[in-house]
């Protein structure tokens, strides 16, 4: 049975990566019945698309994005930096999915305010090929990585992260992710947001902000390459999902939803667009 789900947002799946986990995005999506689906940036990794590598799972991912948005949900992606060609095709819409840059939402009274974050990072803004140069050492250390939970699985010994380890003990990422938080946390106070929504740091959080203006809620969605975990809204709560806490009760689904689109015409249909 799928579980009836409000607003579900995910991000930073980096689709047409090595480091992309579709199968475990897959059987999530399978378990989920939302009214409304925030892609929050970073969906398809455009900066590192090779036509050579984009496999079945991936696509599977994308036809499900679209079966959603043919049925009963409103679908939204939201543009990130890895996909940021994107941006052009801002406002346009395809039945219930829609392209924007930044989202706005009413939740059960309280103002929503949902974006990918890239414009806080200033190697972005400035140095995009340096961002690129960093995404590619990211994609090769979590293609190392997958080898050595292979083999520590094998053993019957618990995953170790490798960037995860780095970003907790160097004390930059560490005091960059903190002032992410906080940057988008403060704008939202002084925009009248009691929620705030991003992605991009790949760092699941939820946490209330206070300063002399206000209060808000921050939220991130995390990533679908290490994390694994996605934000819910439902009766008027938020929760972070962790497929490893769930993954023992999700099954696969192989089954293709839309049945008039093959692989090769979505791999056409991504192609136009990078």
């Amino acid at each position: 049975m799928k579980r009836n789900v409000e607003l579900v947002v995910i991000s930073d799946v980096h689709l047409g990566t090595y480091g992309c986990k579709a199968k475990e995005l897959l059987r999530y999506l399978n378990s989920v019945q939302p009214k409304t689906l925030v892609l929050n940036g970073d969906i398809i990794d455009i900066w590192q698309f090779k036509k050579s590598y984009f496999p079945k799972p991936h696509l599977k991912v994308i036809k499900k994005f679209l079966s959603l948005a043919t049925k009963n949900t409103d679908v939204f992606y939201i543009t990130g930096n890895h996909d940021e060609m994107f941006r052009k095709f801002t406002d346009f819409e395809l039945g219930k999915l829609k392209v924007c840059n930044k989202l706005h939402l009413n939740l059960d009274g309280k103002k929503t305010w949902i974006f990918h974050g890239d414009v806080f990072d200033a190697s972005v803004q400035h140095s995009k090929w340096i961002a690129k140069l960093g995404g590619k050492g990211y994609d090769l250390l979590i293609v190392i990585n997958n080898m050595v939970n292979w083999f520590l699985e094998k053993m019957g010994r618990e995953k170790y992260s490798f960037s995860k380890k780095i970003k907790n003990n160097v004390k930059k990422a560490v005091k960059y992710i903190g002032d992410f938080e906080l940057t988008a946390s403060e704008l939202a106070i002084d925009n009248g947001y009691d929620y705030v929504l991003c992605g991009h740091i790949h760092q699941p959080q939820m946490r209330e902000v206070q300063n002399k203006k206000g209060t808000c809620l921050y939220l991130n969605s995390g990533d679908w390459i290490e994390n694994l975990s996605a934000l819910e809204y439902n009766e008027g709560k938020w929760s972070i999902f962790n497929y490893d806490d769930h993954k023992h009760n999700l099954k696969d689904d192989e089954t293709d939803e839309i049945q008039e689109l093959n692989s090769d015409q979505l791999m056409q249909i991504v192609t136009q667009f990078t």
